[in-house]
């Protein structure tokens, strides 16, 4: 680098820290966006990262072994289990859910089973709260159970239970089972019982759902990815899902990513808003700094030197904040994941996430870099004599077109690095899409404003004309107040209804025909005379039974499905095994959308997939698809494909086959109970009483029972979100404060000269009342209109959920934005309104 190419950049450098030297005056708003935003995309990286290290760490626990092979409805083999004994040590699992019913037959509730054998666990330890962990094959009907057991029936060590038809003797209360994650989520506590309690229980019957798991622990040179290709040659149609110790539970890691996309796009949304809060921070410092400019360019300064040197100063800055950001998000987990460490599902270990701490860095970078261009850009073309003309700064130049380039440029790396690190691209994709919509809607709506007021009728009143006036003067608040509160607003309107539609469909959206209880292992020649009891039982009950069968997906049009790139919201049809069915006549609840039902005589393997799975992996009518069911392969040609009305929970299923598909295989039935009239809680458990009773092995799942635990988990997660929306709550607020400050110094000499000419006190705050009611009140329709619009999307277009409104929540959020506004700008205004005429007129 020569001398003067060196000049150039250090000398707007030195400049910059002498500058710096008197404080950050006028920067606060600044660098508390940057760090609020920073803070949240840092902290939640950072806990993702933590809980992420913790199922890699704790595989092969989590996992129950370094290999574990799954099979649904079946044992392995005896050639299976010879080739798995011969690669190291194995231990056998069945998991399966049942009735867990007190002694006197009182009370019973669903538990979820988990058999074990001898060798149970291969790694790690059951640790027990009360009584012992141990399950001796000299007692071989003891059980330990999870404290929720002992909660519901009110049970403790040492009493008894019924579990189909054996009766186990509790010997202690599980406090921690090594590979529960592995299992995945449960409707019921677990109960952990020998193998010899589940063959007296004789909960296993031909086509039982059952999942047969068998955990290998290998050697120490023992590669897991060698064994897993072994056994796909060995047994390409076995039909088992096979994971390994490095992938131990791919729902929770899934979770997690989906979860902190989730999170971090709330996270960069505040940070965004924030970002206007950054322009208009820099805004308002180069019009304090107009007398130095003029002075600088009057004695030779070039224009690009001016830029450069406010340019550093502005990064110098932001790297403060950004600092202050990364200081604050990497202590944020060391304090959550102590309090959280009960509630957490892995052993998450607070340290410092080097690359999560990165990414908020580069994001707040980024932001910062884009919105302060824009300001910057209006320093090269405005003459020295203008600037010393307009100290005020109410002359505005106009921004040349490289710095236009230049924001744009950065705010696409600020998009693309969004839709890169994100779990889902699509939508991460309409993230973006939507804030870039929001900023031009929001800059229309500013300029459609002013133009709105510029033409309105002059009113009589004095302190509405001068409001009015406010809206369109030069250097008026309305774009600057629109964009901050408005995507604020918007932002969180998205959020709250979000919330409460969830809630409200989980707590309070159960059908009205809905079903009351799903029946589960039904054996065959149960099924009638079960029907001829829930009939006497349930007087008026209206009663539904289809056969049932376990299946995983092995193949999408011919393609392996590990191999196939399903759409985001169908990658869970390709996940473990999935409910299938036959029939002759289409289900209840669908309408066929392409395609036709099959005859009666169909001989042919044919299927009925619902609609919108089949479009995310690819499929249309004339495909097949393959699925192993009892070990078998069976491929099935496409026949027509369903619009599914699942929020009815009535029967139904993503695939329906032909009845000669599965003739003569063995099934279970299940079979759903509506009650007629309004729930009644104390009816239902007395009919669940029953039901265990006369058919201990049949498994009750109470239907408003399983949706009260769902939305238990829901709300957790809500926890979250709201902290998260708290964030870009505070931006907006910190954004708006800053714009409406930035404009207190243009405001200043209009309200020494009105009141010299006689305004008196309370007319001005009114005139500024009305103003700031009106700013906020524009802003709150677009708010609350984007927001509503951005929820539905969200609920119907990603989640596949019934949006239900909340107009309450979306006015409250109205009234909050516009009491807001009018407030912090009559509190800065009071000020104003303190200083005294002299000094001012002085300058004029």
């Amino acid at each position: 680098m020569n001398r003067a190419a060196g000049s150039a950049v250090w000398l707007p450098l030195r400049f910059a820290f002498r500058e710096l030297r008197g404080g950050l005056s006028g920067f606060v708003v600044f660098l508390a966006c940057i760090a609020l935003g920073v803070a949240a995309i840092a902290a939640v990286g950072s806990v993702s990262r933590s809980m992420t290290e913790g199922l890699a760490r704790e595989g092969r626990a989590i996992l129950g072994g370094d290999v574990a092979f799954t099979l649904v409805q079946r044992q392995a083999n005896p050639a299976e289990l010879a080739f798995l004994r011969s690669k190291g040590d194995i231990s056998e699992i069945a998991s399966l859910r049942g009735m867990a019913r007190r002694a006197d037959g009182s009370d019973q509730t669903l538990v979820e089973v988990k058999a074990v054998d001898a060798a149970y666990p291969l790694y790690g330890a059951i640790e027990a709260e009360t009584g012992t962990a141990t399950l001796d094959s000299a007692a071989p009907l003891a059980a330990l159970a999870d404290p929720e057991l002992f909660t519901r029936l009110d049970l403790k060590v040492g009493d008894t239970i019924d579990l189909g038809t054996a009766r186990l003797t509790l010997v202690g209360s599980i406090g921690s089972e090594p590979d529960k994650l592995a299992t995945g989520l449960g409707f019921g506590p677990r109960l952990l019982v020998t193998r010899a309690a589940l063959d007296a229980a004789k909960l296993v019957q031909p086509g039982s759902l059952v999942q047969w798991s068998y955990r290998l622990r290998l050697p120490a040179d023992s590669d897991p990815a060698a064994l897993v290709e072994a056994a796909k040659v060995a047994f390409p149609d076995a039909g088992w899902q096979i994971r390994t110790r490095d992938d131990a539970s791919p729902g929770l890691r899934r979770s997690i990513d989906q979860f902190t996309q989730y999170l971090t796009l709330v996270g960069l949304a505040a940070l965004v808003v924030g970002g206007v809060g950054v322009a208009n921070a820099v805004a308002a410092f180069i019009d304090r700094k107009r007398p130095v400019i003029a002075t600088m360019r009057s004695l030779g300064a070039e224009s690009r030197f001016v830029v450069a040197l406010y340019l550093c100063q502005i990064l110098l800055i932001a790297l403060v904040g950004i600092a202050i950001g990364l200081v604050v998000g990497a202590l944020v987990p060391v304090v959550a994941i102590r309090f959280l460490a009960d509630v957490l599902p892995v052993g998450a270990e607070s340290g410092l996430h080097l690359a999560s701490l990165a990414t908020a860095a580069l994001y707040g970078l980024v932001t910062a870099l884009a919105f302060a261009l824009l300001p910057l850009g209006r320093i090269p073309d405005v003459a020295p004599a203008s600037l010393f003309r307009d100290m005020n700064g109410s002359e505005r130049s106009r921004i040349r077109l490289s710095f236009l380039a230049g924001a744009l440029a950065a705010s696409a790396v600020l998009a693309a690095l969004a839709v890169w690190l994100a779990y889902d691209r699509r939508i991460a994709i309409v993230f973006v899409v939507a804030i870039a919509a929001s900023f031009l809607v929001l800059r229309g709506i500013g300029w459609l404003v002013m133009a709105l007021a510029k033409r309105s009728p002059r009113p009589a009143s004095t302190e509405w004309r001068y409001a009015i006036g406010n809206l369109h003067r030069p250097g008026a608040l309305t774009p600057s107040v629109m964009l901050s509160l408005g995507l604020g607003l918007a932002l969180i309107v998205t959020l709250a209804l979000i919330d409460g539609s969830l809630q409200r469909q989980l707590k309070g959206s159960m059908p009205a025909n809905g079903p009351s209880f799903f029946f589960l292992d039904i054996q065959r020649d149960q099924l009638e005379p079960f029907s001829t009891f829930l009939k006497q039982a349930a007087p008026g009950g209206r009663i539904e039974s289809v056969p049932m069968l376990r299946g995983r997906i092995t193949r999408v049009a011919g393609t392996p499905s590990d191999q196939v790139k399903p759409a985001a919201d169908s990658a869970w049809v390709l996940q473990g095994d999935r409910g299938v069915t036959f029939s002759a006549t289409p289900p209840k609840n669908s309408r066929i959308v392409e395609g036709e039902w099959w005859k009666d005589d169909a001989r042919e393997p044919l299927v009925s997939m619902e609609a919108g799975v089949a479009r995310g992996l690819g499929l249309k009518v004339g495909d097949t698809i393959t699925v192993n069911v009892l070990g078998r392969e069976i491929t099935a040609k496409i026949a027509n494909l369903r619009q599914v009305d699942w929020e009815s929970l009535a029967i139904n299923f993503v695939m329906v086959f032909s009845p000669s598909t599965f003739a003569g295989a063995p099934y279970t039935a299940l079979t759903t109970l509506s009650l007629p009239g309004t729930p009644d809680a104390a009816r239902e458990a007395s009919l669940m009483r029953d039901v265990g009773k006369a058919y201990p092995t049949v498994t009750a799942i109470r239907v408003r029972e399983a949706l009260n635990r769902v939305s238990s988990i829901l709300e957790q997660l809500m926890v979250a979100i709201r902290a998260a929306s708290s964030v870009a709550l505070a931006a907006s607020v910190l954004v708006l404060a800053g714009a409406l400050a930035a404009g207190l110094q243009g405001r200043l000499r209009d309200t020494v000269i009105l009141k010299t000419l006689g305004a008196t006190r309370r007319q001005l705050l009114f005139a500024f009342g009305y103003e700031y009611g009106l700013l906020g009140l524009c802003a709150a329709v677009f708010g609350v209109g984007v927001g509503s619009l951005a929820a539905f999307a969200v609920v119907a277009g990603v989640m596949k959920q019934s949006f239900f409104y909340s107009p309450a929540e979306a006015l409250a959020a109205a009234v909050a934005a516009v009491v807001l506004t009018v407030l912090l700008g009559l509190l800065g205004t009071w000020r104003l309104l303190g200083r005294k005429a002299a000094p001012v007129l002085r300058n004029l």
